[in-house]
């Protein structure tokens, strides 16, 4: 809870800082703020070299902000259900501008709890159903399907600021921050939990190719533009390295599978194996949760066999707490279980899981069945925030009564030809059907978040950038750092080291890729990005700057990691925050 109640002071701070200099402003400039229209076109004719004229909303009185939200079309934000700049200065009194700005910061965490769990509990494991259903080797699955699901809050969360250049900053610094904090933080709190050595080959490669990513996006946004061929290669780049992924695997499999038939004919010298094996790189323990869940379950499985009536089963299946580890659990897990249940209840209700590792693959006729209804509807409704709610067929017939019946007809169809007991041979294509619902919330939800905090940059007179990397780098990688740590403690370290630089650098490529290529997809036109002045600079060179700094040291310690490295790390990354902090507050400048 540290960054958040840094990030609180953070904001109190700066919200009395822009106050004070906004009302110095207001003396200083004649005619702004004080004759309604007038100082209002004063004010847009003096800044009109500005990129985000939203920005100039608190040189204004109190008064005219609402006005000048309502009538500057670059305050009006087509991403998101809420406007929030309308909410900030039209909705509530001017002297309750704190209570919003409160608000709106406990709305945001909602929206990460949102962000998490639909992105651990609904997306992941269909990604995973869908890996298993096509018969994916690990390495091809955790490279693009799992890959894409623990990064899909990053990933998301960038397609979405890069649909405005306004909020373009908020996705290069919640890219960049995520990366420095992930590699840094999350790496760091690994080593000291857990000192061990790591796989070199692995590791050298993720380094490698994500200085590459991280140099690429460099380019970009120094010259300012991009063009279609350049971010088709951009994407390519996570194809090659996909492929070196599989390439080495398979080379490793082979390698290892030609020592151990070498071995075989020379059973006389088992400790040269040993310490040949005992090197390998890439042979990097995974968890098995499917076997450690049967076991759990069949510990508690009735010893007579009964039947459950379907109105158990749907009762059951929207029960979103285990009694069994409620009481095994802390009171801190129960009070965030309490907060998250009404959310996770509605989410039962729209989104269905396929689970492979159990009996019957998590299969509820009743439930999947009402998924059917329910899961459509959801799609049309906050599809790219919700623009098909009211759209009308030839406009007579509204598209989401359109999906209310298909829905009621399938699902029908699959209540009356289903039994409770066996999932159907269709069952996969649940998987599907979850994947895309949760797609779409994550992506509806992705969008709040940047909407609120371009609402926040103006309000606090704080670069999108400086957001990007503190609050919405946080909030997408506070949970990655959670599990890694997790991974470390139960004696997994080198998993999550190798989770700290694998999914950074699909998040990057992606991010930024799939972003780009939508903007350009929806203007017909090379994708611009807008400088942020210094600390754009600033934190592409300390994610540069840490990258390289891990690649010489790390090989140098034989890849041994100890406590050491883990406290260089952090200090390293609690020096780059402050360094950013001063370079947005105009405290350092650089020629």
């Amino acid at each position: 809870m540290s960054p958040v109640v840094y990030l609180s002071l953070l904001l109190v701070w700066s919200y009395h800082q822009q106050v004070t200099s906004g009302s110095h402003v207001l003396r200083k400039q004649p005619g702004v703020g004080l004759t309604g229209r007038s100082s209002t076109n004063n004010t847009q004719a003096m800044f009109q070299d500005r990129n985000d004229e939203c920005d100039l909303v608190m040189n204004l009185s109190a008064a005219d902000r609402c006005a000048f939200v309502k009538n500057t079309p670059d305050c009006n934000m087509e991403d998101g259900f809420i406007n929030y700049l309308h909410v900030a200065f039209c909705l509530l009194p001017p002297n309750l501008t704190p209570l919003t700005m409160t608000l709106c910061i406990i709305w945001l965490l909602f929206l990460f709890i949102i962000l998490g769990l639909t992105a651990s509990k609904f997306f992941c494991p269909n990604l995973s159903a869908i890996s298993t259903s096509l018969h994916l080797t690990h390495n091809v699955a955790g490279v693009t399907f799992l890959a894409l699901g623990n990064g899909a809050p990053d990933v998301f969360s960038a397609i979405a600021a890069f649909s405005h250049p306004h909020t373009a900053g908020l996705a290069v610094g919640a890219l960049f921050g995520a990366g420095i904090f992930v590699t840094t933080v999350v790496a760091g709190s690994v080593a000291l939990v857990k000192p061990f050595a790591m796989a070199s080959r692995p590791f050298l490669r993720d380094v490698i190719f994500y200085m590459v990513a991280v140099f690429w996006t460099f380019l970009m946004l120094y010259r300012g533009t991009t063009t279609l061929g350049e971010i088709l290669g951009y994407l390519g780049l996570y194809v090659v390295y996909v492929l070196t992924v599989i390439i080495s695997a398979y080379i490793y499999n082979r390698q290892k599978h030609s020592r151990t038939s070498s071995v075989r004919s020379a059973e006389h010298n088992p400790a040269e194996l040993h310490s040949s094996e005992s090197s390998d790189d890439d042979d990097v323990p995974c968890l098995t949760g499917g076997s450690i869940q049967q076991e759990y379950e069949s510990e508690y499985r009735p010893l007579l066999p009964y039947s459950e009536s379907t109105s158990q089963i749907l009762l059951n299946s929207l029960n979103p707490v285990d009694n069994r580890k409620w009481r095994r659990k802390s009171w801190s897990w129960r009070v965030l279980k309490v907060l998250k249940t009404p959310l996770e209840f509605l989410l039962l209700l729209c989104i269905p899981v396929v689970d492979p590792d159990k009996e019957d693959r998590n299969w509820r006729r009743p439930l999947n069945c009402f998924h059917l209804i329910t899961a459509p509807l959801v799609c049309v409704l906050t599809f790219q925030s919700g623009i098909y709610g009211n759209y009308m067929i030839q406009g007579q017939f509204p598209l989401w009564l359109l999906m209310l019946l298909l829905g009621l007809f399938l699902s029908a169809i699959v209540f009356c030809t289903t039994t409770n007991d066996s999932p159907p041979r269709y069952h996969p294509l649940f998987a599907l059907l979850g994947f895309v619902v949760s797609a779409v919330l994550i992506s509806a939800a992705a969008s709040e978040v940047v909407s609120l905090l371009h609402m926040l940059g103006v309000v606090l007179c704080l670069s999108n950038t400086v957001l990007g990397l503190t609050l919405l780098a946080w909030g997408n990688s506070i949970g990655d750092c959670f599990s890694d740590i997790t991974i470390a403690r139960q004696g997994y370290p080198r998993m999550a080291i190798a989770a700290c630089f694998g999914g950074i650098i699909f998040n990057m490529l992606f991010g930024v890729g799939i972003g780009c290529l939508v903007q350009m997809v929806s203007t017909h036109s090379n994708v611009q990005f807008e400088s942020e002045g210094s600390l754009t600079w600033v934190l592409a060179g300390s994610l540069g700057l840490s990258l390289v700094l891990s690649f010489v040291i790390v090989p140098l310690c034989r890849f041994n990691l100890d406590r050491r490295y883990g406290i260089f790390l952090l200090v390293f990354y609690a020096v780059f925050l402050l360094i950013a902090l001063l370079t947005e507050f105009g405290q350092i400048h650089f020629v």
